[in-house]
């Protein structure tokens, strides 16, 4: 039975701003404000489940402070949280040793921990980094605590964040403005919405569309206060322009004499922060500034040891690991190396269903050979072999368990498309695996792998305008729709082959399903591997108690309906 689916910046510190006191510092995770000062308290204890806040908010902060336990020492999870603040460019670091009155306000037990820590730390990128001891639970040098620590001569915590001078010179940067919104008037030229991000703007001066190049001048600047003759970083505008420029939200609006780059692909430090593994191939959604694009972590180069700093081997990233990857984009954007620019150069992956950050990253550099190479204009386009072959090209991916029928009914589309002289070609999970993907074995990240090559090939079939037939178990929901969005709208067709796996291990054609029951075959999709069932298949095939050539045949008259093929 076949069942068919239609649904389609700051400035320089104001007087010293006030501080809240200790109740703040006994949250595992806290950040806010004090002043223009951004503060990130994180307690740092190795039972955390993840860094996913912290990381994000180390993005924004100007300060953090690490809070560990006296009386446990300088632990892994303290070492990583301050890797990664001095990796996302916080610049500022103080170590508040916590629970002094557990360890008789010792000097010693205090310094061990502070000589260890500027060890570490020593060779991180901060400004300042201070050890202060405290006793959060009597607020003792929170405020000050002189009477218990005689031998220590620095400032309380809460006078030292108070003292620290946190500019660090965006105003002096080049011009950036990433656009939020746009307003087009009638017949008027586009008002542009956004926070300064670094350097000034005023009537008059000359700006352009980063991935454009389009130029045009200042002529209205609006802030909270009205109509102003300029604006600094930090200040949310809106610019009117005096032409029409074709610039969209999530563009970057720019200094002409300072461009960023422009790329879609970049290397880039990032923190895995999901519980799942990275699996590069995988599509993901990344947002950078105000833009949000897919994208894949096409290459892990290496994984940080975050007890060395040592750059180690690694073809995936676990929770809470930080790695040198290389990103691919789905379309260009305009941004800035990290270290210049950390809104600009920073960005947060997306799980793509769930909507949930995965990781934390910063764009180290645009890779070069992602302008070194251009597509070729070709006479002959995929209309035009389309136009010759009279079809609309097309991928049917078929995807089930193994011993389902993906195969046998795709075996018999193709013979009856064949049969009335329609161009095709059927890539078998099996047989690609002797060829293009006998490097790949059956782990997750392989599998990831597996099914983009394939979705790769397959859009090359379809350019040549072909019916492309792919019979994959294709376990992964991700992976399925990181194929669709390979192609053109209206040029793939998910079709599910539905059958129990109780049925498909009765079937066991190739006595796989006996194997991974003795233990010979490890991560076998259905047993120990998890299949994830397509949720909007444009077509579903039940096999329980229908002939396969049944079945097929609904396949065909699914390309009829939808001018794929002429009717019979």
């Amino acid at each position: 039975m076949a069942e068919e689916n239609t649904s389609k910046p700051r400035g320089a510190d104001p007087p010293h701003a006030p501080l809240e006191p200790a109740a703040a510092y006994r949250a595992s995770f806290v950040s806010f404000m004090a002043g223009t000062r951004t503060i990130l308290v994180s307690e740092t204890r190795n039972h955390e489940p993840s860094m996913q806040h912290t990381a994000m908010s180390a993005l924004t902060s100007d300060v953090v402070v690490l809070v560990v336990d006296a009386d446990w020492g300088l632990l892994e999870q303290a070492r990583l949280h301050a890797y990664v603040s001095s990796l996302l460019r916080v610049r500022h670091l103080v170590l508040a040793i916590n629970k002094m009155d557990l360890v008789g306000y010792s000097r010693d037990a205090y310094r061990a921990i502070a000589r260890e820590f500027d060890a570490f730390a020593g060779p991180l990128d901060f400004v300042t980094s201070v050890c202060v001891p405290i006793s959060a639970k009597f607020d003792e040098n929170v405020h000050d605590a002189s009477d218990k620590t005689p031998w220590y001569e620095g400032p309380s915590l809460l006078a030292h964040l108070g003292n620290l001078s946190v500019d660090d010179g965006r105003q002096g940067r080049p011009f950036r403005l990433p656009v939020a919104q746009v307003q087009r008037p009638h017949l008027a030229p586009p008002a542009l919405s956004g926070t300064i991000s670094a350097g000034r703007v005023a009537k008059g001066d000359s700006l352009l569309a980063a991935k454009t190049g389009r130029a045009s001048r200042v002529r209205r600047i609006v802030t909270r206060d009205g109509n102003q003759p300029a604006a600094v970083a930090g200040e949310t505008v809106t610019l009117g322009l005096e032409d029409d420029v074709d610039v969209a939200p999530g563009d970057l609006l720019v200094a002409p004499t300072a461009r960023p780059e422009v790329s879609d692909q970049f290397a880039a430090h990032i923190v895995w922060v999901a519980e799942e593994e990275l699996l590069p191939g995988r599509l993901y959604l990344l947002t950078c500034g105000t833009k949000t694009v897919p994208a894949q972590v096409t290459s892990i180069k290496h994984r940080v040891d975050i007890q060395t700093l040592e750059h180690l081997a690694a073809k995936t990233l676990g929770s809470d690991e930080v790695g040198i990857v290389n990103v691919a984009l789905a379309e260009s954007i305009a941004f800035d190396p990290f270290s210049d620019n950390r809104d600009t150069g920073g960005f947060i992956l997306y799980d793509r269903f769930t909507q949930c950050p995965v990781a934390v990253g910063a764009i180290d550099f645009g890779l070069r050979r992602a302008s070194n190479v251009h597509w070729q204009a070709l006479d002959v386009d995929p209309a035009a072999r389309a136009d010759m072959k009279g079809q609309r090209p097309v991928v049917l991916w078929f995807t089930g368990l193994s011993g389902s029928g993906k195969s046998t009914i795709a075996n018999l589309v193709e013979r009856t498309l064949a049969r009335r002289g329609r161009h095709t070609y059927m890539l078998d999970g099996d047989n690609v695996r002797h060829g293009l993907n006998r490097d790949l074995g059956f782990t997750d990240a392989d599998r990831v792998e597996n099914i983009r090559r394939v979705a790769e090939v397959a859009k090359l079939f379809v350019d040549a305008g072909l019916i492309v037939l792919v019979s994959f178990i294709s376990p992964f929901r991700s992976e399925r729709d990181m194929a669709r969005h390979l192609v053109k709208d209206g040029q793939f067709v998910e079709i599910f082959v539905d059958t129990p796996i109780e049925v498909c291990a009765a079937r066991d054609p190739k006595g796989l399903y006996k194997k991974a029951k003795a233990g010979e075959i490890k991560n076998f999709t259905g047993l120990d591997s998890a299949y994830e069932r397509p949720e909007k298949a444009e077509i579903t095939l039940k096999t329980a108690g229908n002939e396969a050539a049944d079945l097929a045949l609904a396949v065909v008259r699914h390309l009829e309906r939808h001018g794929y093929v002429p009717e019979a």
